[in-house]
């Protein structure tokens, strides 16, 4: 089921809401939409400074945004393509009242049955529904389906093993990062939802799906304002100050209500996470995986040979 968004200002509900565990899990307050939008600056960033990487063309006419939560991508894109209808969908309504005349909001849920009409979209976006989908090659159906013969989509996880580039430091299973990831595998495990993208999980979906042209990337971000290179300074500065303001949301809800932790284990958790993170001297790092491709286009007929 599929109702507009009346527009709104930004309210104190929501999160990324189809990117953090789905509205009953998610922390939604100010804080953590404020870190949905250092999230968007720092993938742009990623991706010297575009908003997609896909060949999409000078003219797409109809763009779905999935899991939109602020609206901050839907908007910029809108208003980078004049000429698209774009549709940015969420389970909650946390976007803003000012928005270019050519964005429209709707209150969808992503694992239901799509309502849109078939091959009607020229470009699907999806990032960081991680801990949300309990279905993803049902959704990657589903986007096959709406997008027109020859149109494009782009999905963008986050990996959840971080790293350090300190020879000094051996991130092994003791260590803070590597339960992390063990312990959102866990959570995801718990809730039929994964967290983990690695080994290719994503190329994967798309070429089962029956997309072509399907290109993975894997993007190294530092995590804090260790690197000496100014770029990488730059997005590891937003990356780190991203990470720290959505910490404690992130986490509260899928240790102590699915993992049954206590307040005081789940605040130990996050600040040590914290302390270690934004240590310099940890020089931290993560990975964010990245595909997008083509639904083919369909096949040209071929004229009747001549009598």
């Amino acid at each position: 089921m599929t109702a507009q968004i009346e527009a709104e200002p930004a309210l104190d509900v929501g999160n990324d809401t189809e990117s953090n565990f789905s509205a009953d899990r998610a922390p939604n307050d100010e804080k953590q939409l404020e870190a949905l939008d250092l999230i968007h600056h720092w993938l742009t960033l990623m991706l010297d400074n575009k908003l997609f990487l896909p060949p999409i063309g000078d003219n797409p006419q109809k763009i779905l945004d999935i899991g939109t939560g602020t609206g901050i991508w839907a908007i910029n894109v809108a208003d980078e393509y004049p000429s698209a209808n774009v549709i940015a969908t969420d389970i909650t309504p946390t976007q803003p009242s000012f928005i270019p005349p050519n964005v429209e909001f709707q209150i969808d849920d992503a694992q239901l049955e799509w309502t849109f009409e078939p091959e009607s979209f020229d470009f699907i976006h999806i990032r960081y529904l991680q801990g949300t989908i309990g279905d993803w090659d049902r959704l990657y159906s589903q986007m096959y389906k709406a997008l027109k013969p020859g149109g494009w989509f782009q999905h963008i996880e986050p990996d959840l093993q971080m790293l350090s580039q300190n020879p000094e430091i051996k991130v092994d299973d003791g260590h803070i990062f590597t339960r992390w990831a063990k312990i959102f595998t866990q959570v995801g495990e718990t809730i039929g939802c994964t967290f983990d993208f690695s080994n290719g999980k994503l190329s994967t979906l798309a070429k089962d799906a029956g997309f072509v042209s399907v290109t993975p990337q894997t993007h190294k971000i530092p995590i804090g304002r260790w690197p000496k290179d100014k770029k990488k300074k730059e997005l590891g500065t937003f990356v780190g100050l991203s990470f720290s303001q959505a910490l404690d949301g992130f986490v509260k809800l899928p240790l102590c209500e699915i993992l049954k932790w206590s307040p005081e284990e789940m605040q130990l958790f996050a600040a040590e996470m914290r302390k270690v993170l934004m240590n310099p001297k940890t020089q931290a790092f993560g990975h964010v995986f990245s595909v997008y491709g083509q639904k083919p286009e369909r096949p040209k007929e071929s004229s009747p040979a001549a009598e």
